[in-house]
């Protein structure tokens, strides 16, 4: 498909329409035949500025979603299970293990984009390139910013054994890399890897902090100047960023349903916006549609609220749109829009049950007390995030493949640019943001946890999907 501008401007979209290759798996936007069929050739300069443009929102489209809705209602399930965080593998408490729960939050757009990309040999190499670049990214630039901004001293056992995994990640990837494709054996061992990483740190710091409890070790022989979990205030997940204020109840008790409705469903903070910068005011605008739409269809549960964070029209209002929402996003509305026995739509079926599921709801709760299965919104929550954000990820790949082919660039290079620049903003915000909060250490263990479940779940869960779904083996073409 490359081949598209080597040919007159007048067979662009022939050449695109007629050639296999240049078809675009998944999506909800054919790129290509819009820049190539659509607009003119001597209009292709604002087709890319656009292009551009959008590709810039989908990002904030993957940052907001991750941050205010994936990563909450993952806090939320963890909460509910009643797992130790240790053993839920999600902690934000030790400084030892921002490598867990934060790497998930953080990786989820990464590992998303992966999957996505290695649903196609002729964008694998774009995941590849992706994660090496993140890769390269995170432990140069925002490891070094953690330091400048926080200066501390690393914990010498964990920096070293993170090291030594992540090592042995990117030579597993080389050798495939050389191989040119990907068995389900490997791709078994990648996700092995990463839950014998999870294992290795849960077992150093039960050991850690049984010898500290035992006084067999002096504290900071692990980490050194090490606060613990009793002297480090715990940040909520669900509180940071914007929605600290917005989620604070402001209405009284026995506020009607339609006040509590329109209140919940406003992603601005008046009097924070006042107090606001111009240049986050205007980042805020862009963000406000985006979280509005994610306020329709994602439910959020808080366990650091009395209420949790229960909105019962808004809630009630969830269990029609964020069904509605997976069967319309799954394979690209495919599912769907699919005719049961070629007369009823699945979206249609759907919708009769959800809403009569959300009447009962609706009747059988009240405003002010949130039922005893509240807990089961934050799964719907997050399944309703992870559709958002795997759709946001097609795009995402889609667009970048069709930036490669104007400007005739390999998926290798895109992704180890632009997918892996973008992919690790939220990284980078989350990170400095915690070094500048006290926590440097967790910030930095962050990093290295963060690109070693990047690039083990990333590659082992997208080639894992795809043989399920069609072959035995990934083929990766650089």
């Amino acid at each position: 498909c490359w081949e598209v501008r080597e040919h007159n401007s007048s067979e662009w979209c022939h050449f695109i329409r007629s050639n296999p290759d240049c078809r675009l798996d998944g999506g909800f936007l054919d790129y290509l035949d819009g820049v190539f069929c659509v607009f003119p050739p001597r209009l292709l300069p604002l087709a890319v500025t656009l292009y551009a443009l959008w590709l810039l929102y989908l990002f904030i489209i993957l940052g907001v979603t991750a941050e205010k809705f994936f990563c909450p209602n993952l806090s939320a399930i963890s909460t509910n299970l009643k797992l130790s965080h240790n053993v839920a593998v999600f902690s934000l408490t030790s400084p030892l293990h921002g490598v867990t729960f934060l790497a998930f939050g953080n990786g989820a757009p990464d590992v998303f984009s992966a999957v996505v990309a290695f649903s196609d040999p002729r964008t694998a190499g774009l995941a590849i390139g992706a994660i090496f670049g993140a890769g390269v990214f995170v432990t140069t630039v925002l490891a070094g910013g953690i330091a400048l901004v926080k200066p501390f001293t690393a914990a010498s056992r964990p920096f070293l054994r993170d090291v030594i995994f992540y090592m042995v990640a990117v030579f597993l990837t080389f050798v495939v890399l050389y191989l040119g494709r990907i068995r389900l054996g490997e791709a078994l061992g990648y996700l092995g890897l990463y839950l014998f990483y999870v294992l290795t740190v849960v077992l150093c710091t039960w050991i850690h902090r049984r010898q500290r409890g035992d006084g067999l070790a002096p504290p900071g022989a692990w980490e050194p100047e090490m606060p613990t979990d009793v002297e480090e205030p715990e940040p909520s997940s669900t509180n940071s960023g914007d929605y600290g204020e917005e989620y604070r109840p402001l209405l009284p008790s026995r506020e009607g349903s339609l006040r509590i409705l329109t209140s919940a469903l406003s992603p601005l903070d008046y009097r924070k916006w006042r107090r606001k910068p111009w240049y986050w005011r205007l980042f805020k605008a862009f963000r406000v549609p985006v979280e509005l739409v994610l306020l329709l269809t994602v439910p959020v549960v808080d366990p650091d609220k009395d209420d949790l964070n229960w909105k019962r029209p808004l809630n009630c209002l969830h269990i029609l749109t964020s069904p509605l929402l997976c069967v319309l996003t799954l394979k690209s509305g495919a599912y769907g829009l699919y005719q049961i026995q070629g007369i009823f739509p699945v979206w249609a079926l759907v919708t009769l049950v959800a809403s009569a599921l959300a009447l009962i709801i609706f009747i059988t709760t009240s405003n002010e007390e949130p039922p005893k299965y509240h807990c089961v919104f934050a799964f719907l929550g997050f399944l309703a995030s992870a559709m958002w954000i795997n759709a946001a990820a097609t795009e995402l790949v889609n667009i970048l493949r069709t930036l490669g082919i104007i400007f005739q660039l390999s998926n290798t290079v895109l992704g180890l640019t632009l997918l892996a620049w973008g992919n690790s903003i939220g990284d980078t915000f989350s990170d400095l943001t915690m070094a500048r909060q006290g926590y440097p250490r967790m910030a930095f263990s962050a990093c290295f946890g963060g690109i070693i479940f990047n690039i083990l779940v990333g590659v082992g869960l997208g080639c894992l999907l795809q043989m399920t779904s069609s072959q035995p083996l990934v083929k990766v073409r650089p």
